[in-house]
């Protein structure tokens, strides 16, 4: 798939028993699975694998190049604590 291609692959991961699967969520076809010893440990695995980092989108960039971002961040911070 051309996305793939251009952006990278968009892995989703689950847990089924002791196995940890995942799969590209464009459909292109990748992904994998790993044993782990116990299904506790297969479950936080994906589950740590599965997050996505929108929430951390702007922390810690680089101060001039990412300002847009960091104020933006900042106004959408004092609006929750505002209302």
């Amino acid at each position: 798939m051309k996305a793939c291609v251009v952006l990278g692959h968009d892995y989703r991961f689950t847990a089924q028993d002791e196995v940890m699967v995942w799969s590209c969520a464009r459909e292109c076809g990748a992904g994998g699975s790993k044993r782990y010893a116990t299904a506790a440990d297969a479950r936080r695995y994906a589950e740590a694998f599965d997050r996505k980092d929108t929430e951390d989108l702007g922390r810690g960039a680089p101060l001039l190049g990412m300002w847009p971002l960091r104020v933006w961040r900042a106004l959408t911070r004092s609006d929750r604590s505002g209302s």
